[in-house]
């Protein structure tokens, strides 16, 4: 195993950070999408988009981000990684489609409405599931022949990759739910508070799930969670999921509107971080590291001077927006 360079470890950090920032701000509009079926009453719909209109639109900045770094960086992991993971990639492309067309067109068209609701909510699920099932199949191994792809079109489609989709569903329902308790009042909250006890206890279930069957993937994924010494610095992890699961679960008890959402963005974290301890160092896992896909110095070196400008740039107008629509929805005012 290659030692890994400084910069590719920068880089790698860059693109996992773009991900991860994409997926926790994208993932509550996206979960809105998928609670859409059930508030069947127009203004709760309506509260539910104003609620995510003022900050929706530049949750994709970090998905172009995270894939632009990864053919610029790592071009050997994006030659390899595309073509194992078109379908997938092409089902979330067109569910986001479907979501940000259906988002504008719901507003204008009076009489097509409904179906610009089940657009809304079909392309959500569609993107979410999509997203999930291509984590499942990155983490679940690629086949990999010298130095290009060497599995077939269906190899993303397993019962593993199935399971990882349908938790990542399950989360960003989470994250939705909860955003609807920070920002809403009435019976849209309460119905939001209800929904939020039962996937908190489902998402606790698939994280349990997805962790139980990741160490049957492959021997080094059990070796680094449960070999000594390992298990000294992947322990904390665990117990810091159930520490975070009783305060979510004591915050929905006590009717603490502002703490559910980040205690349910913290689970997403540490799950994050979970992925990262199983992967590490690879970016294909069990085929190339990070230091193998890396791209050379000079051009990683040159890269960093731009994204070091521009992810700045990114963070402060997005939190500038968050600042300004802060607090909670007007259900008389809004996005029309």
């Amino acid at each position: 195993m290659d030692q890994v360079p400084t910069i590719a470890l920068v880089w790698a950090f860059i693109i996992a950070f773009a991900v991860f920032v994409y997926v926790v701000m994208d993932g509550f509009d996206l979960g809105i999408g998928i609670l859409f079926p059930l508030f069947p009453r127009k203004d709760h719909r309506d509260v539910m988009m104003n609620s995510v209109a003022p900050v929706w639109d530049g949750n994709e900045t970090w998905l172009v981000l995270g894939g632009g770094g990864l053919f610029a960086a790592f071009p050997l992991a994006y030659a390899v990684l595309m073509p194992a993971l078109y379908t997938p990639i092409i089902a979330m492309l067109l569910g986001l489609v479907f979501r940000g067309v259906a988002f504008e067109f719901r507003w204008r068209s009076r009489r097509e409405r409904n179906r610009w609701d089940l657009a809304f909510a079909g392309g959500s699920l569609v993107a979410a599931l999509a997203q999930g099932v291509a984590l499942g199949a990155i983490l679940q191994g690629i086949r990999v022949t010298g130095r290009a792809y060497a599995g077939g079109w269906w190899d993303w489609l397993t019962p593993f990759s199935v399971l990882t989709g349908v938790a990542l569903v399950i989360g960003y329902a989470l994250l939705g739910a909860t955003w609807l308790v920070m920002k809403t009042t009435g019976d849209l909250r309460e119905r939001a508070y209800r929904l939020s006890w039962w996937l908190l206890i489902a998402m606790l279930g698939a994280i349990g799930a997805v962790s139980l069957a990741t160490p049957f993937l492959d021997v080094e994924y059990a070796r680094r969670w449960f070999a000594w010494p390992h298990i000294l610095f992947t322990a904390p992890v665990p117990v810091a999921v159930a520490a975070v699961a009783a305060l979510s679960l004591r915050s929905l008890a006590r009717r603490q509107d502002y703490r559910p959402f980040p205690l349910a963005l913290a689970l997403f974290a540490l799950s994050y971080i979970g992925l990262g301890i199983s992967m590490y160092p690879y970016i294909v896992p069990r085929s190339i590291t990070i230091g193998q896909a890396a791209a050379p110095e000079n051009s990683q070196v040159f890269m960093l001077f731009g994204v070091s400008i521009l992810i700045p740039i990114i963070l402060i107008y997005t939190g500038w927006a968050y600042w300004v629509f802060r607090g909670k929805v007007d259900p008389e005012s809004g996005y029309h």
